[in-house]
């Protein structure tokens, strides 16, 4: 059973929780990575964690307002809500992508290869 994703409103949006979100660099790393704009399905995603912790940083980022998670069918996909980021902290994100861009932060969060996504439609689950 699939629940409903949550999102907060533009003005729901607190500084306190997006800080906390953007403490770890996992979730640098998926802000980083979302960052192109590109919307990417969950089983795109790679990050060296369990599956289960993944799916937990980009709930705890969905939940501070900084991306969007949408289903189609069985499948997840998410992406940066960065205009409503820069309404709401203008100049933050830039600050933020700057920083862990010169520190490197995040780095080990990235795509699956195309050999593995071969045959498997995007935003569902591939064995690693």
């Amino acid at each position: 059973m699939k629940h409903p994703q949550q999102h907060p409103d533009l003005d729901q949006m607190k500084l306190t929780e997006v800080m906390a979100a953007l403490s770890d660099p996992i979730r640098v790393g998926l802000v980083r990575l979302l960052s192109d704009g590109v919307e990417r399905g969950w089983g795109e995603l790679r990050a060296p964690v369990a599956k289960s912790t993944l799916s937990h940083h980009l709930r705890v980022l969905r939940n501070a307002g900084i991306t969007r998670t949408r289903e189609e069918g069985t499948r997840c996909f998410v992406t940066l809500r960065r205009a409503d980021f820069d309404t709401r902290f203008p100049h933050l994100m830039d600050a933020v992508l700057d920083a862990a861009g010169s520190e490197d932060v995040g780095h080990h969060v990235g795509l699956a290869s195309a050999e593995k996504l071969s045959g498997v439609r995007a935003g569902e689950e591939v064995n690693a």
